[in-house]
């Protein structure tokens, strides 16, 4: 599903030397190199505060922390995606709320959320799923209409953009009040172990961001605020920092493989290629297919037979979980996500694909059908 090893090999004289220079200052910790990434990111994504933290999990809960939630507090976010996003605000003790999506996107439905807002609202989690920007101007307008925070999770979408009616532009995870990544290996700028941002425009927020991600403090052992301890480290900051100066032409290559797709399953009945909406462009963190009339785990089955890895995202909704269960939230509540938990698949895309490699899945697909 993604080649680490041939990416690392076509930048390895910089990835060696940036590594080799943390060992040599042994700044292993909140070195110089974690600052300098902070500023290359800022400026790559226009928000003008980054704070790097130790992973995306700990990006969303951090913010939350952040903004002040308590208790009870309701959080509206896509029932169609990983339980890290709804995992962070049950162990707050907040209340998740969960939405259906678009199904032709895969992004929370806009209008399914103005119907889940009550007084105890506090934030919309838009996640945008495998590298496409969620309708942020409709969610925008429902936050500013409610008095509500936007807290977007943009760990499969770094790079992507929004593109307003207007034609403006804004770079995902710095369109609402704060923005969340991953830089998890296989996404789409990662680092080589754990690593995770949050982004804000807001300097007041990314003071208190910035001190909740370490024990609390801004000077050495004097605690303003509970916090917790997560920091990039400075290792990964450097590999991070060699890896953005290329994550443009990483995205223009996932583009690329995802247009070979498109064109050569296009014609395939059973198989509904990504939609591209209008208001965004993508990122593909993944390339998934919905399928039609076809036994999902056959074709995967016989997919892993010629030696082609894929994989099913999300197979169980988070209403199905256990660990997330409501009462009187059963089967049918959620029917776009439960229909995608079923026929959705994820084929290979990463930087590295070569056009044999295409070639070859393409027509191993097609001899199926």
């Amino acid at each position: 599903m993604v080649d680490l090893h041939t990416q690392y090999a076509r930048i390895k004289p910089e990835i060696d030397a940036a590594i080799q220079a943390v060992l040599d200052s042994t700044a292993f910790i909140q070195g110089p190199q974690v600052a300098t990434f902070a500023q290359e990111l800022a400026q790559f994504t226009g928000a003008k505060h980054v704070i790097p933290c130790a992973n995306g999990t700990d990006a969303l809960q951090i913010a939350m922390m952040a903004l002040g939630y308590k208790p009870g507090d309701e959080i509206i976010l896509p029932v169609h995606t990983y339980v890290a996003t709804a995992e962070v605000i049950a162990l707050l003790g907040l209340t998740p709320v969960f939405v259906d999506v678009d199904p032709q996107t895969f992004n929370i439905d806009p209008e399914q959320i103005i119907e889940k807002i009550t007084p105890r609202t506090k934030a919309i989690v838009p996640v945008h799923l495998y590298g496409q920007c969620a309708n942020m101007e409709a969610i925008l307008k429902i936050a500013d209409e409610h008095n509500i925070h936007i807290i977007e999770d943009a760990a499969q979408s770094l790079s992507a953009e929004f593109i307003f009616s207007d034609g403006s532009r804004k770079k995902s995870g710095t369109i609402g009040t704060v923005g969340t990544t991953s830089f998890f290996p296989s996404k789409n700028l990662g680092c080589y172990g754990d690593g995770g941002a949050i982004f804000t425009n807001d300097s007041a927020l990314a003071e208190k961001i910035t001190m909740m991600a370490n024990h609390g403090q801004k000077v050495k052992y004097h605690h303003e605020v509970i916090g917790v301890n997560s920091r990039l480290d400075t290792l990964q900051a450097a590999i991070l920092s060699v890896k953005l100066k290329y994550l443009n032409e990483y995205t223009a290559k996932r583009n690329d493989v995802a247009g070979y797709y498109d064109k050569n399953l296009a014609g395939i009945k059973q198989i509904t290629i990504p939609y591209r909406a209008s208001n965004s462009t993508h990122a593909f963190h993944q390339y998934t297919i919905k399928l039609d009339g076809v036994d999902r785990d056959e074709f995967k089955l016989y997919l892993d037979k010629c030696q082609i890895p894929s994989m099913i995202y999300y197979p169980v909704p988070l209403y199905l979980q256990k660990a997330y269960k409501q009462p009187g939230v059963d089967r049918g509540a959620f029917p776009v996500t439960e229909k995608l938990s079923k026929t959705v698949l994820s084929l290979p895309i990463h930087t590295e694909m070569n056009a044999e490699q295409l070639e070859y899945i393409c027509t191993i697909i097609r001899k199926y059908f």
